[in-house]
């Protein structure tokens, strides 16, 4: 189960399970009918109590609402320099390599269509980077238990389609309209909570679209106070009419378990992802490439803008959309191609609607005037791309960095791991966006390097006299030193509040 932390200090934790769609029959069953009380001015009075029995519906939709295991094969890295930067190296030259180990996740799902295509979360089936996903098994509610085959992922609306591998006809489900739904209207859950198998809870719609504050283009969730836990994930949120209106995915919890606060994919947004998965489609989603705040009351008063309008651009990212559009830090964007940004839509979940290479008209408010910029989005990156993009690098941290970072020769000869030198790096080293050099990312505390005081966030000007701009530039003037048969190479080293100087730095044979 993964977790999702707030502001409150509380966790929102995803729940590893599955969701679910209306049957075909479609019969309504238990639907609470509000009616007019003319005799107490015109007033809509509901009638009293709940639903006579959820038994007619839960027999209708259950067959169609399916438990989802997962093998996975976990590397172990029993590596005894695992954590430092060069645990990865000590791999590649035959020291234990890492081993291997069998996990598992539970979740829940649901059948769309007679010939077994099966709704969930992508966090249910999605294996974390030092995992390989081995086997799907899912099993109805009667016991039966099939193969299945992950047919699509996207990660970034948590959404994933399978595939039963069997040939016989299967009871489906199908989505409704969430946009249709209101605060108070009844809902089914259905699921697989803590392993337990199919369960059933209802409860009503607390909120139509919620903001959990957590960013991100699909952070826009139906609030219900049906029981959910860990293990409904992927699960379906039934209205009275059997239809799904949303796909369970997490709950706002201080203990783990419910209290009355779960959030599920609306089917709006689910339904159209889930086509294009199910037919073999790559996700496009458009892209501006900058990162956002939104509006507080402290923001909006000491900016003198509307409260709950708008978002404050934090960082503009290098080379995209926003920049080339002339977006700077401090603007406020209010309008995303017409459509103004609230709490209900951010400006991430506008944009990841818009096809890429669209131009639309982005307003922003600058220095209190309005300014329109005309914006031509990219293709939103992946998940782990993003990931990678928001890192900041911080010269003081002693964590190490990615060992896919590292190249081999330069940190079997000089010791060291080097990054090439970025805008974002310059600005967190207080240098020039225009520095060119590679910047030390880690260094092997017995090298040469290290004994020589080279430390993380220092620059890397030039080696042997020639400018090192890329890391294969500094690759090429050791081989070049270990041609001539020289036993060092001249570095030469800017560090913050300093100035450069040469360091000769020995070669490890």
């Amino acid at each position: 189960m993964s977790n999702v932390r707030y502001v409150y200090g509380l966790t929102s934790a995803l729940l590893v399970g599955g969701a679910a769609v209306s049957l075909m029959t479609g019969i309504p069953a238990g639907a609470q009918v509000a009616q007019n009380d003319t005799d107490v001015m015109d007033r809509v009075v509901p009638q009293a109590g709940a639903p006579a029995s959820f038994a007619n519906l839960t027999q209708q939709l259950q067959p169609a609402v399916v438990n989802i295991a997962t093998r996975q094969s976990v590397e172990v890295n029993r590596n005894p320099f695992a954590g430092t930067p060069f645990a990865e190296l000590f791999n590649r030259r035959g020291g234990n390599q890492p081993q291997r180990r069998e996990a598992q996740s539970l979740g829940s799902g649901f059948i769309i269509s007679a010939d077994g295509f099966v709704v969930t979360n992508n966090h249910v089936v999605a294996p974390d980077n030092r995992a390989r996903l081995e086997e799907i098994t899912v099993t109805f509610p009667d016991g039966t238990e099939y193969e299945a085959d992950l047919v699509g992922a996207d990660a970034a609306s948590d959404l994933a389609v399978l595939k039963i591998k069997s040939d016989r006809t299967f009871p489906f489900v199908t989505f409704g309209n969430s946009a249709e739904a209101r605060v108070g209207e009844w809902v089914v859950a259905i699921g697989n909570p803590f392993g337990l198998g199919g369960t059933v809870t209802s409860g009503i719609i607390s909120a139509v679209y919620r903001n959990t504050g957590q960013g991100g283009a699909y952070d826009r969730f139906i609030q219900t106070d049906a029981s959910i836990n860990r293990g409904n994930s992927g699960g379906p949120l039934f209205d009275m009419r059997g239809n799904v209106i949303g796909i369970n995915n997490a709950i706002f919890s201080p203990s783990g378990g419910s209290v009355g606060i779960g959030f599920a994919i609306p089917s709006e947004i689910a339904a159209p992802i889930v086509e294009q998965l199910k037919a073999g489609q790559e996700i496009e989603r458009g892209y501006l490439g900058v990162n956002l705040q939104p509006m507080n009351d402290d923001l909006a008063d000491s900016l003198g803008v509307a409260r709950n309008r708008g978002e404050i651009v934090q960082i503009v990212t290098d080379d995209s959309p926003a920049e080339r559009a002339g977006m700077e830090p401090g603007d406020i964007i209010v309008e995303v191609d017409g459509n103004e940004v609230s709490s209900d839509q951010t400006v991430s979940f506008l944009v990841a609607n818009i096809d890429p290479g669209e131009t639309v008209p982005v307003t922003v408010i600058r220095e209190g005037r309005r300014v329109t910029l005309n914006t031509t989005l990219a293709r939103r990156p992946s998940e782990d791309e993003l990931a990678q993009q928001a890192q900041t690098f911080d010269p003081d941290s002693d964590e190490p960095m990615d060992p896919d970072q590292t190249d081999d020769t330069i940190a079997e000869k000089l010791g060291l791991q080097v990054l090439e030198m970025t805008p974002r790096i310059a600005r967190s080293l207080g240098v020039p966006e225009d520095t060119n050099g590679l910047v030390v990312g880690a260094v092997d505390p017995n090298s040469d390097s290290g004994r020589k005081g080279l430390r993380r966030g220092d620059v890397i000007l030039s080696a042997n006299y020639q400018s090192v701009t890329t890391v294969d530039a500094l690759r090429e003037q050791i081989a070049t030193a270990e041609g001539e048969g020289r036993d060092a190479v001249l570095l030469r080293v800017q560090r913050r509040g300093q100035p450069p100087r040469f360091l000769p730095i020995r070669l490890r044979n």
